[in-house]
């Protein structure tokens, strides 16, 4: 059976990496970085010695990452930051699932199809997947911002988007933290969830635990509201209990008082291990002097992803009710 080139080109991807891991002792994602850098530059442009370069010479030589369409590049991408993630033990070494991203990019578009420019922001970009799977789809991407504190992420995010030719600035740093950065149109993010262990810069929130932590969910969602215009939206991987928690009280008022609440989709249980992990994706929009509150918001219960059927029949309920959101508006 013909290999598929998305196959042919991590098959290629994985093999420069593992020759890395070999020779250098690296983890396969620090490696994945070297290979990503020597991929996209065509030569090897990093001083290794001299045996590890010469077989790295002869592996760029197989073949060219111009054989590729950008989509090919972005699925191989994926393959092989997943490969290094089954390795890691570190919990926030996860990637927003392809099939997720993808729903989040179908959404952008609906929210966004009658803005000529826009600039969007993903305040939690891990490996840079969601941010690259929804700028791939929106035409109007006029400039991109990302950031992450883990320093391997964020090189695997940065390499991840030069391969796709997409132009993404990043910021290195806690997300939490002030941002130089103007508010955006459209914020996409796969919350981090937990326990933010700064006291002291959670008390400049608004959704600042009454005691104790608070949780960087609940502040990522304030933080992304601060950078987002009035009238933007925002769209989020959730947690399944976000709103049945000891603060969600709390987060409810916050919201109710700076953003209207424009869905909730619930992801299928087949794509989770166990309930405790369930995920939704939430849309808000960020209060303005136009905006309103939709009458009914968009909620639905995603079939499993498998079910072509049913997914076609849950796509076209969607469609039928943004025409009706975007009529009100």
């Amino acid at each position: 059976m013909k290999k598929s080139n998305v196959e042919t080109l991590y098959e290629w991807m994985d093999e420069l990496t593992g020759t890395i891991q070999e020779h250098m002792n690296e983890t396969y994602l620090d490696s994945l970085i070297y290979a990503m850098e020597i991929m996209f530059h065509r030569e090897v442009t990093i001083e290794f010695e001299e045996q590890l370069s010469s077989k790295l010479e002869k592996l760029l030589q197989t073949t060219s990452i111009d054989a590729f369409t950008i989509e090919e590049i972005r699925k191989a991408n994926q393959l092989a930051i997943l490969k290094g993630m089954k390795g890691s033990t570190q919990p926030q070494h996860m990637m927003t699932p392809e099939t997720v991203a993808l729903i989040i990019a179908y959404l952008s578009g609906k929210l966004m199809e009658d803005q000529k420019e826009i600039r969007i922001f993903d305040p939690a970009s891990g490996t840079g997947n969601l941010l690259t799977t929804v700028y791939s789809q929106l035409s109007q991407v006029k400039q991109a911002y990302a950031s992450e504190i883990d320093p391997t992420l964020i090189q695997l995010a940065a390499w991840n988007a030069n391969m796709q030719k997409q132009q993404i600035e990043f910021f290195h740093q806690d997300s939490l933290q002030p941002f130089l950065l103007d508010p955006v149109d459209l914020i996409v993010a796969d919350l981090p969830v937990g326990y933010y262990p700064d006291d002291i810069r959670s008390g400049n929130f608004e959704l600042k635990a009454k005691e104790g932590h608070s949780y960087a969910h609940h502040l990522f969602i304030e933080q992304s509201l601060n950078y987002t215009i009035a009238g933007g939206y925002l769209l989020f991987v959730i947690p399944a209990f976000l709103f049945e928690s000891d603060q969600a009280e709390q987060l409810k008022q916050f919201l109710h008082k700076h953003a209207h609440i424009v869905g909730i989709l619930s992801l299928p249980d087949t794509a989770f291990q166990s309930d405790k992990h369930r995920k939704s994706i939430f849309i808000l929009q960020k209060k303005g002097h136009h905006t309103t509150t939709p009458k009914q918001p968009l909620l639905v219960k995603m079939p499993s992803f498998s079910n072509t059927n049913a997914m076609g029949d849950i796509l076209g309920q969607i469609n039928n009710w943004f025409q009706t959101y975007k009529k009100r508006s």
